[in-house]
């Protein structure tokens, strides 16, 4: 897989591969956020800083992985592998180059959020080497409570 930063003009790829990977979602409850986001809203979340890295296999968009860079960490989410090539190591390989790039630009932790109740997500960050570092029940952007665990990691190179 050929991993590019995206730019914002990859907003419809970004949104494109996203609404394939959380279509499972649509019936969750409550269900995804990222289903109701759009290609503008993409757009204009990258013009305030937000990034995304793309994966490509035989030039198709096939994962990516939005996130920020604060001071100290890098915060990922959304991060998608098309159905199809679902349990590939894709998801992995997006988070070793999000970790490396971290590292480059002097980031210390990568932080991520995951809902509670999908363990195969919480395992799969565990899995890497993240811990869980807080539980908490939120509101998605309609109002409704949502438990969701912070997970992180200590990157070293």
């Amino acid at each position: 897989m050929e991993l590019v930063l995206a730019e914002i003009k990859d907003a419809p790829i970004i949104h494109k591969v996203m609404i394939q990977a959380f279509q499972e979602y649509e019936r969750a409850t409550p269900p995804s956020n990222a289903l109701s986001e759009t290609v503008e809203s993409i757009e204009q979340a990258m013009r305030a800083g937000e990034q995304t890295f793309i994966g490509y296999m035989e030039q198709q968009p096939v994962a990516m992985v939005r996130f920020t860079l604060s001071t100290q960490s890098i915060y990922f989410f959304r991060l998608s592998v098309i159905p199809e090539r679902q349990g590939q190591g894709l998801a992995k390989a997006l988070i070793a180059k999000l970790e490396q790039y971290a590292l480059m630009k002097g980031k210390k932790i990568s932080q991520c959020k995951v809902r509670w109740n999908v363990p195969r997500n919480i395992e799969l960050y565990r899995s890497l080497g993240y811990v869980v570092t807080k539980k908490e029940m939120g509101e998605n952007r309609n109002g409704i409570s949502l438990a969701t665990v912070t997970m992180e990691k200590r990157l070293s190179n």
